[in-house]
């Protein structure tokens, strides 16, 4: 995964800083009109856009390892490097994330006070999730986290609603203590490189060199995959996740539930994998149940909410929670599908949340309750939430099916009971997602709450979405040419397993019989 091979220009580097350019000019303008800054923000997302998609281009599908790398010693003293790399694990989050922001600043119509620090953090998160994405040594990463807690915190914190401050206090005090703890694990690996190699070194390549005992390599993963596991976030650790998303304004509640949730996933793929394959191993049973339970309580718990948003909140919680099993698995088709449905999840419910938000705008509620009648009063709103709850709940030939298949199929190769309990869970979307789509398009006018006069989706609003509708059945009829991305890197996650228990896991189509070929049963060999 970290075999590199090295760019002749600084691309990664000017993906990542690029959203400066904006911060830079809207601090030096200060008497720009609101109108102007808003347009300052939208040239300012647009330029990491079309850098990631040039990075996308640039990016060779059919070889494994890292690619467009870059390599500066940072501190000699004690090791830290600025190493930066793109892998299939990672270019399509890239594009995903650029996208997004540029998605919340065209939509920043709605935010009417601050407008210009609004902007300002929003390009800053992006820089923060950019370079975690991207970073290949584990203080450089830690940098990166870092950074995107400070400017979430302001975005729930100042723009969000009546309990935006407890909401913003609570993501942070689970985020840091995750964090503090990924920061003991990055100190230890670093000094124990010097012990073993007389140099310190926070380089993720150089972690794997390491000669770790078993009780050394299980403290670690638990220290790394706790922080991950609250960004996920994890059941029982997803309390802070409904109140985020509540109070946040729609633009941050798009990047929380498109990006940020995914950089749990991420980090236990980048990091925990490779460095502590053991660890890894011993702990897939424990991350099934836990990604069952959350699966499983996170729709009931979306199925029983009045509130639009918590019921958008709730479905990420069930959705991240099949990724969890998928995760836990470990096989080939499992750990496609998770990279694959964290993708899937960010195009879907970032477009749920844009639509509560539009809706919210117009009739200044979310309660569930308050609206019918939708279809003949706002037609192109009620057509684009559809499209959004097929995704969501994965229709075929929509892109959620692809994603949850793998994860089925990953599931079923390692235990029937295991994907027939996911299912179960899944299926249980279906039933909350179209009946509040029922009740709020199609049930009968609230006479209580007057929607005569609410507005159907502008013309901007319409270009906004069509974009992710247009991935949303690409990825569903095609998901050849994503998927051609993720292969590589999915294999090279896999090998580390493998060579670590000196096992093959041959893919479904290359066995004859039906023995497991999960992280679990090569664990009992």
């Amino acid at each position: 995964m970290f075999e590199m091979s090295y760019a002749h220009g600084h691309l990664l580097s000017w993906l990542i800083f690029s959203p400066l350019i904006g911060v830079l000019f809207l601090l030096l303008f200060s008497r720009l009109s609101d109108v102007y800054i808003r347009r300052l923000g939208m040239v300012a997302g647009t330029i990491p856009f079309l850098l990631s998609l040039i990075v996308l281009a640039k990016y060779d599908p059919t070889l494994s390892g890292m690619q467009l790398g870059e390599k500066v010693p940072w501190s000699s003293f004690s090791g830290v490097q600025y190493i930066l790399g793109v892998d299939g694990l990672s270019i399509w989050f890239l594009v995903l994330t650029t996208f997004l922001t540029l998605v919340v600043l065209c939509s920043a119509a709605s935010v009417k006070k601050h407008i210009r620090a609004y902007i300002c953090h929003l390009l800053i998160l992006e820089i923060g999730i950019l370079g975690a994405f991207l970073a290949l040594d584990g203080v450089l990463f830690y940098v990166f986290w870092e950074i995107m807690l400070i400017p979430m915190y302001f975005l729930i914190g100042v723009w969000g609603g009546q309990r935006k401050h407890y909401a913003a206090l609570k993501f942070v005090l689970y985020t840091s203590f995750g964090s503090l703890l990924m920061l003991v694990g990055i100190v230890y690996l670093g000094l124990l490189h010097l012990e073993q190699f007389g140099n310190a070194s926070f380089a993720f390549a150089d972690w794997q060199m390491l000669s770790l005992s078993q009780t050394q390599e299980h403290w670690l993963f638990a220290a790394f995959a706790l922080a991950f596991a609250i960004k996920i976030p994890i059941f029982p650790l997803h309390t802070w996740l409904p109140d985020a998303h509540v109070e946040a304004p729609t633009g941050g509640s798009v990047i929380l539930a498109g990006v940020l949730l995914k950089m749990g996933l991420y980090g236990l793929l980048r990091i925990c994998v490779p460095i502590f394959p053991i660890a890894t191993v011993s702990a897939g049973p424990l991350f099934i149940v836990l990604g069952l339970l959350g699966v499983s309580l996170g729709a009931l718990l979306a199925w029983v909410q009045t509130d639009m948003k918590k019921l958008v909140a709730y479905s990420s919680i069930s959705h991240l929670g099949l990724c969890v099993v998928g995760y836990g698995v470990m096989n080939f088709e499992g750990i496609q599908g998770v990279v694959l449905q964290m993708l899937n999840h960010g195009i879907s419910t970032a477009a749920l949340f844009l639509l509560v938000g539009a809706i919210y705008e117009r009739a200044h509620t979310r309660e569930i309750i308050r609206f019918g009648g939708l279809a003949d009063k706002v037609p192109f709103f009620a057509a684009v939430l559809l499209v959004f709850t097929l995704s969501s709940i994965g229709l075929p030939l929509t892109n959620g099916f692809t994603g949850e298949f793998l994860i089925f199929w990953g599931s079923y190769n390692h235990s029937f009971l295991v994907v027939a309990l996911a299912v179960m869970g899944v299926s249980l979307g279906a039933i909350y997602m179209l009946s509040f789509y029922r009740r709020v398009v199609f049930g009968p006018v609230v006479p209580t709450h007057n929607i005569e006069n609410i507005s159907d989706l502008s013309l901007r609003e319409k270009l906004v979405f069509l974009p992710m509708i247009i991935l949303v059945f690409y990825i569903g009829i095609s998901p050849g040419k994503v998927l051609s991305y993720i292969e590589p890197a999915s294999r090279t996650v896999l090998s580390y397993i493998e060579r670590e228990h000196k096992q093959t896991l041959p893919l479904a189509s290359e066995r004859k019989d039906t023995g497991v070929r999960s992280c679990g049963e090569v664990e009992r060999r």
